[in-house]
């Protein structure tokens, strides 16, 4: 049996042990929730780099002391030079290689801004220790690492520099083994010792210009120099229980409020039940249908998500559209993506729900052997035909997965909270909500619980609604009665997300919860 964590002074929530740890020192140094963010993101580059690293882009939801809520956007944009002519012949951007490695990654520039938001008192060199030291002496590789790495082994083998890194005697790393990354840790303590805006603007953004030239990647000196992080208002809608908040476009947390929304609307009770999930998964479709008619980069977006999501009127009707007595069609086109999102609180009223993502495992598969960095795929979102939403043309910001959440309750408790796994970060986020915040469970009861999925996420290729079995088979049974086209999968799927969440409480005690389907761990103090 798991129990929740629970605190008064402050909590972190990761899905790797050690990155939890590494902010729970930086909290008990004197930092707060933002400072001990970064160096959870940062340990969490060095610890799961098949899924995250200063090569990708990350994504804040920061609520400060005084109840202001803001979100930080650290998107790259797509390279000047990535053409539609650069992948003339081609049907859609590769997967991997150099020219899917075609966008600016905007992790380090996140960093930046949420520390620059949050002022504090630690030095980057105390803030990026515990990365650095990982990288150095080397880190465990986890089971999820080597799995993954066996998985995709037969692309990721003739990506640039990729053996060089994880495979530099030829061998197949296995759980348990070490793992060094000395040319990271030297990246890391540049940026510790000349500031994170080397990543952009100095003699490391040369570097790593130079790089990725060579490996084949349009992402220029300039495209690094023009990026820059974006402090903004988060999405948010009210519903019963109170005020919940998500990152605007180009991610998809429009569509992970919008499910709670619409399911709040078709009667949901929190309870596992035929009713409740088939009213979650129909208002699941709904959003991910309204989603890709919407979503892409802001700038070219004719509808706004925040307008629907605070009009009662329209979301009724969208809702009375639902039927809750049959399964409407699916499959729609899926968006994969794996990442990491990891929450912070502290006792003076700093709380952090943040994620970052290389987007694919190991991202494109370059590796700049240099600087130690894997560099994100994001820009294989993009659409190669003309006219689309979610065109190829520079300068964009492509469509995102990754969307941490957010909700100030009524009863005066304030919840982080998010998971990994591309179209199932909003379904992980509503069953958090429906288990947690509807029907009362602890969170880590709620985070245990047998989860549902509808699509292709995390490892997955079919686009089924997956059921874990520890479900009650007469659920299965109920559900395909519907019309559901019901998968069993293992009774802890790692497919089904690497989920956390912190509760603090009004008097300020903090409840913390990590997935027993991750790595992770919660740090307390």
């Amino acid at each position: 049996m798991l129990y929740s964590a629970r605190s008064r002074r402050g909590m972190v929530t990761a899905p790797h042990h050690l990155a939890a740890q590494s902010g729970r020192d930086i909290l008990k140094a004197g930092g707060n929730a933002v400072e001990a963010a970064v160096a959870v993101a940062a340990t969490l580059s060095v610890v799961y780099p098949h899924m995250t690293g200063l090569g990708g882009d990350g994504f804040w939801i920061i609520r400060r002391p005084d109840g202001v809520i803001v979100a930080i956007d650290a998107c790259g944009r797509l390279a000047q030079s990535a053409k539609p002519e650069l992948y003339a012949g081609l049907d859609a951007v590769p997967w991997r290689g150099g020219l899917a490695a075609n966008t600016v990654a905007g992790t380090a520039a996140g960093w930046s801004r949420a520390l620059a938001y949050a002022g504090g008192t630690l030095p980057l060199t105390q803030i990026l220790e515990d990365a650095i030291g990982h990288a150095e002496h080397g880190m465990v590789v986890t089971e999820s690492m080597a799995g993954l790495m066996a998985a995709h082994l037969d692309v990721l083998s003739y990506m640039p520099n990729f053996k060089s890194l994880f495979l530099p005697n030829g061998d197949m790393p296995i759980a348990g083994a070490v793992h060094r990354n000395p040319a990271l840790a030297r990246t890391l303590r540049r940026l510790a010792n000349a500031g994170l805006g080397d990543f952009y603007h100095g003699k490391l953004a040369d570097l790593i210009a130079a790089e990725l030239t060579a490996c084949g990647s349009p992402v220029s000196l300039d495209d690094l120099a023009h990026h820059q992080a974006v402090v903004s208002r988060p999405l948010e809608t009210t519903l019963h229980h109170g005020q919940f908040y998500n990152m605007p476009a180009p991610t998809q947390g429009a569509a992970s409020l919008l499910i709670l929304a619409l399911a709040e609307r078709l009667g949901v009770k929190g309870a596992d039940t035929v009713e409740d999930i088939h009213r979650w998964v129909e208002a699941t479709k709904a959003a991910f249908l309204w989603r890709d008619r919407v979503i892409a980069d802001p700038a070219i977006m004719k509808t706004s998500p925040q307008a629907l999501l605070s009009d009662p009127a329209a979301l009724d009707t969208m809702a009375g559209e639902i039927d809750v007595s049959c399964a409407a069609p699916w499959p729609h086109p899926v968006q994969q993506g794996d990442t990491t999102w990891f929450g912070v609180m502290d006792e003076q009223g700093w709380a952090v729900s943040m994620i970052q993502s290389l987007y694919f495992e190991f991202g494109s598969g370059v590796v700049l052997p240099e600087t130690g960095l894997v560099w994100q795929n994001r820009g294989s979102s993009f659409d190669l035909a003309p006219g689309r939403l979610r065109s190829l043309v520079p300068g964009r910001k492509p469509f995102h997965t990754l969307n941490p959440a957010m909700a100030t309750l009524n009863d005066g408790s304030l919840l982080s909270y998010g998971t990994m796994g591309g179209e199932g970060q909003p379904q992980t986020q509503a069953a958090i909500v429906a288990r947690n915040v509807i029907a009362g469970l602890s969170l880590q009861d709620a985070i245990t619980a047998p989860r549902w999925l509808l699509g292709r996420t995390w490892g997955e290729t079919t686009t089924t609604l997956k059921m874990e079995t520890r479900f009650d088979p007469a659920i299965l049974d109920g559900l395909r009665e519907l019309g559901h086209d019901v998968e069993s999968l293992t009774p802890f799927a790692t497919a089904m997300g690497h989920a956390g969440a912190i509760r603090r409480y009004e008097d300020g005690t903090m409840e913390g919860a990590t997935d027993p389907r991750s790595d992770g761990g919660v740090a307390a103090l």
